[in-house]
């Protein structure tokens, strides 16, 4: 994950070449050392080196390293013929390499070229069977192609090797909701939760899923999750506190006659109401009269 002060090193590294500032191979190690995509700078200020021989010579072996960026690059923007030279030139170079293997693979997909592309990335695996870059092309062609179950299957035997992967539950997670597939999207944010207890947006994404799913028990939970998120993020997280107060509505109405229950909820209502009317009040004062409103139909205004 970029920090922000990485984020910011970037862009002003990048508005820096872009006025002509210099600095462009700075530029180009910078995105790769962060893994960032940003495919039209990355095509544009990588080809301005590669078209210059002078440049380019200065590089060194990580000419080679340029190559493959521009290609990867080229690829993403559409620019079918920049690839295949980039493509052609390593293929030249490194006759038997499994990397460039993978580019022509690549490339066979962003020509749309899926059946070749599939066996390519077939062999490939054969060879480098814990290979991430190639499992990951899978997953992303299925998904290029609008195939979200093939994603799901692809994912998941994925993530049978490499378990460790935060990123790839997420995407698993998500693509499960996409589906309405909540029970297997909530087992995703479990895992999550239980290797990154500390990141609200995994607390929060969980307790949207129990929520959806209903009934007394997820509803409970949903409730225990907002109130962490609520924690996490020192009060300030606005959906959060409006979870909490339809989670507890929710409850209320599926525990009525349970005095205690009631009362436990009804002080929760009024905390949580409280605190969001405080925050629309200072960040959108605008909205606060529709807020109030939703607020009082869930019988929670305090």
């Amino acid at each position: 994950m970029v920090t922000k002060v990485e984020e910011a090193q970037l862009n002003q590294l990048e508005n820096q070449v872009d006025n002509g500032g210099g600095g462009a191979w700075e530029y180009l190690c910078l995105v790769r050392k962060l893994r960032v995509r940003r495919s039209e700078k990355v095509l544009k200020h990588g080809l301005s080196i590669l078209n210059d021989h002078k440049k380019r010579s200065s590089l060194g072996p990580d000419e080679w390293t340029l190559y493959e960026q521009v290609a990867i690059a080229a690829i993403d923007c559409n620019s079918v013929d920049v690839a295949k030279d980039c493509v052609k030139v390593l293929q030249k170079k490194f006759p038997e390499s499994k990397r460039v293997g993978k580019l022509e693979a690549m490339l066979l997909e962003g020509k749309g070229a899926w059946e070749e592309a599939e066996k390519a990335y077939t062999s490939l695996l054969e060879e480098s069977p814990l290979d991430q870059v190639i499992h990951k092309r899978r997953v992303a062609m299925a998904k290029a192609q609008g195939n979200i179950s093939g994603a799901i299957e692809w994912l998941n035997k994925y993530l049978e090797i490499f378990m460790a992967d935060h990123d790839a539950w997420r995407e698993l997670a998500e693509l499960y909701v996409s589906l309405q597939m909540y029970k297997q999207a909530a087992f995703c944010y479990e895992e999550l939760i239980l290797s990154q207890p500390t990141v609200p947006l995994y607390h929060l994404a969980y307790a949207d899923v129990l929520y959806t799913l209903g009934g007394l028990e997820n509803l409970q939970t949903a409730k225990k999750y907002y109130a962490s998120t609520i924690d996490l993020t020192g009060g300030k997280n606005t959906r959060a506190l409006f979870g909490v107060c339809l989670c507890t509505s929710a409850i209320a109405q599926l525990t009525k006659g349970k005095s205690k229950e009631e009362k436990e909820g009804s002080q929760v209502q009024s905390l949580e109401a409280k605190a969001l009317e405080k925050d629309y009040k200072q960040r959108a004062p605008d909205k606060l009269p529709q807020i109030t409103i939703a607020l009082k139909s869930l019988t929670l205004s305090p």
